[in-house]
């Protein structure tokens, strides 16, 4: 089945460890806090402190053996999972990514950034330079305090905001925050989703066929309305999308509907503000190993092979789609919109 990660049954918005020191930092609401020292316009934003394995930007390794590969272990959590139960906890390049200054003085707005695609490209991010705020639901705290740990130990500022996006006026109030504890926002990343696999039509509710639109559709329109006024020319938006789009499983009707129309909002919105100078991109991942999987969004059957089928004979890992979001938010893809990327373990599309 091609899946890729966004979240699930009502996104990976329901709802370890992280330092005490960190536990003692988070004291408002936002738990927003400027990080120790910024970094200086064009110069690195690396990690200070991640040493061990080496980096796999620079690596040169085999992919298909780069990660590890089914058979996983049986596993299952209640919606919409957390990535510090899952085993092998997923790779978000907590210990790789390195990053060049390329987002220096930044300001990001991510859904979803408490796991998977989202925290990959929120660390990525941060070790770029740029000052990070996430959305999650209050239940994923635990993994979204890593988040901001790892962004404020880039001395970057690291903000978050827990809250359901299936609430227009939340949406509103999303943005309105980010704007106000960055002091802008340059970066809007809509990656948050809902996903939760059913075999048949007969068993799709109206409910969950309700949920899984406001989750994917309705608040990626809501949140980039509000964001609209707030960008100016050089801003970009990245949707995460996915091959659901274009091949769809069967068990994700509901899902892969949403997906499509992702697409398709993409480009139009790209071509209706380019004169601006915003650029409007999308990923469309296939099969990748985040909390989505064992939360509902594979059939539990389906869990210890996950990734199998493909090319590579295993799932992506978060941090392998870390650079692209970079790539697509940086001046380096300046002549870029409009366009939908690919990674999909070799399977094709888009």
């Amino acid at each position: 089945m091609k899946t890729e990660d966004d979240a699930m049954a009502s996104r990976r918005q329901f709802v370890g460890g992280v330092t005490a020191g960190l536990a003692a930092a988070l004291t408002s609401p936002a738990f927003a806090q400027q990080g120790a020292t910024p970094a200086a316009p064009g110069a690195s934003a690396g990690p200070r402190r991640h040493a061990g394995r080496p980096a796999t930007q620079s690596s040169k390794q085999d992919p298909t053996t780069q990660y590890r590969r089914p058979p996983f272990p049986p596993q299952q959590q209640d919606p919409p999972g957390l990535a510090g139960k899952m085993d092998p906890r997923p790779d978000h390049g907590e210990t790789s990514y390195r990053g060049s200054g390329k987002l220096v003085g930044r300001k990001a707005l991510l859904t979803g950034g408490d796991s998977g695609i989202g925290r990959a490209a929120a660390i990525a991010f941060a070790r770029e330079g740029a000052d990070v705020a996430i959305n999650y639901l209050p239940v994923e705290e635990p993994d979204a305090r890593e988040v901001i740990e790892l962004i404020r130990a880039e001395g970057r500022k690291g903000v978050a905001i827990p809250g359901d996006i299936r609430e227009e006026r939340f949406c509103k109030k999303l943005v309105a925050d980010a704007v106000r504890e960055l002091g802008g926002l340059d970066i809007l990343v809509n990656n948050a989703a809902a996903q939760a696999a059913q075999h048949s039509i007969l068993d799709l509710t109206t409910e969950q066929f309700d949920s899984t639109f406001k989750t994917n559709v309705y608040a990626m329109f809501w949140i980039t309305k509000a964001a609209m006024p707030h960008l100016e020319p050089g801003a970009a938006i990245i949707n995460t999308s996915s091959v659901q789009a274009y091949d769809p499983s069967p068990a994700l009707l509901d899902y892969a509907q949403t997906k499509a129309c992702m697409v398709i909002f993409t480009k139009s919105l790209a071509k209706q503000v380019a004169n601006q100078g915003i650029r409007v991109n999308a990923v469309a991942p296939g099969p990748f190993w985040t909390p989505l999987q064992p939360s509902g969004g594979q059939p539990p059957e389906n869990i210890t092979t996950f990734g199998e089928h493909t090319p590579m004979g295993r799932p992506g890992q978060p941090a392998e789609l870390g650079a692209l979001y970079v790539y697509l938010a940086s001046q380096e893809a300046s002549y870029v919109t409009g366009q939908v990327y690919g990674a999909s373990g070799g399977e094709g599309n888009p």
